[in-house]
């Protein structure tokens, strides 16, 4: 497995993960086809940058145009100040593999190595057993139950934390 920056070669995987029901299920369902070009465009932009790591999962390198998902960090205002977040998304016939948790680990490690980001926030829906057990056995600590809004919708999410820096090994 290896992360590599979004591109705009990336807009069939964004619609794939970000339009379709099933995928966007505890997310509020799922985001409009239109406006999907300019947020690949505006997130790789963002990639080169270095403004934020918006990564996509490849999961053999031998074959680098195919891919499994996403894993991001970035840094946004909250009512109580900035703050780091990461998120993910593993498409259907890449999940159960390990990918996610991996993908996870490697962009943690990635903050550690580089002593960015500080403490990095994950907030995944209550009701995603996938997500909630990745950040379980990452080490990331559970702080609380919390409405959070995405895209327009409220959702009520796990709040975890992790500080890459102590504790990621």
């Amino acid at each position: 497995m290896q992360l590599r920056n979004v591109s705009l070669d990336d807009v069939d995987a964004y619609v794939r993960m970000r339009c379709d029901p099933v995928m966007m299920a505890d997310l509020g369902g799922p985001l409009p086809l239109e406006g999907m070009a300019d947020k690949v465009r505006r997130d790789a932009q963002q990639a080169a940058a270095d403004l934020a790591w918006l990564k996509m999962i490849v999961p053999d390198q031998a074959s680098p145009d195919v891919v499994a998902g996403t894993v991001t960090i970035w840094s946004h205002d909250t009512a109580d100040g900035p703050i780091s977040e990461i998120g993910w998304m593993v498409l259907p016939e890449f999940q159960g593999q390990g990918l996610g948790r991996r993908a996870v680990r490697a962009l943690l490690e990635q903050a550690r190595d580089q002593d960015r980001w500080g403490l990095v926030h994950a907030y995944p829906a209550t009701s995603n057993a996938a997500s909630n057990g990745i950040c379980r056995s990452v080490g990331f600590r559970f702080l609380a139950e919390v409405a959070v809004s995405f895209a327009g919708r409220v959702l009520t999410t796990n709040h975890w934390a992790i500080d890459p820096r102590k504790d990621v090994p």
